[in-house]
């Protein structure tokens, strides 16, 4: 399909809506604004607690117009963000607008799905920038700890569905 008539951007285009759908089918929902909102969330809160390289090069896999979502709002002066896992939580559920206790699912969904979508250890190597509370908390539902890391296995999060918060 053609939005632009412009071949990247309308590439990009369409590949940013196969991201959405996939979001919102792993939550086995239609409901593409939530999709959207979980996936910027997951972007923004985990760039900003990385450093700007390791950001720069979890950006560098995303499609265009993805990425410019994800450095929107960016300031690399700031970063990384030293977040614990309560404000992590809280920064993810006001931007994802859900409850703080949808967070891990969440995240782990959104994981999951841009793992299957990008090069194979392409966020695991994000992730392992991460303090391991945090890396507990993006890691894909029933997934292993990143490649790097490995030490022993975590249990998976549970299997309710996010509520959303208006």
């Amino acid at each position: 399909m053609t939005f632009t008539g412009i071949h990247g951007l309308d590439r990009s285009i369409d590949t940013t809506n196969r991201w959405i759908a996939d979001v919102a089918a792993a939550f086995g929902t239609e409901d593409r604004r939530f999709a959207y909102r979980a996936l910027r969330a997951w972007m923004h809160t985990l760039r900003d607690r990385l450093t700007v390289e390791a950001a720069a090069n979890l950006a560098a896999q995303l499609p265009e117009l993805l990425r410019g979502v994800y450095y929107d709002g960016w300031s690399p002066g700031h970063v990384p963000r030293k977040y614990d896992l309560r404000e992590v939580t809280v920064h993810f559920a006001e931007q994802a607008r859900i409850g703080r206790d949808d967070v891990p699912k969440t995240a782990a969904i959104v994981t999951g799905v841009v793992s299957a979508k990008m090069a194979p250890g392409g966020v695991d190597q994000a992730l392992w920038k991460l303090p391991e509370e945090l890396r507990g908390l993006f890691r894909p539902v029933g997934g292993p700890e990143p490649a790097a890391a490995r030490p022993a296995a975590r249990p998976a999060s549970s299997s309710a569905a996010p509520r959303a918060v208006m």
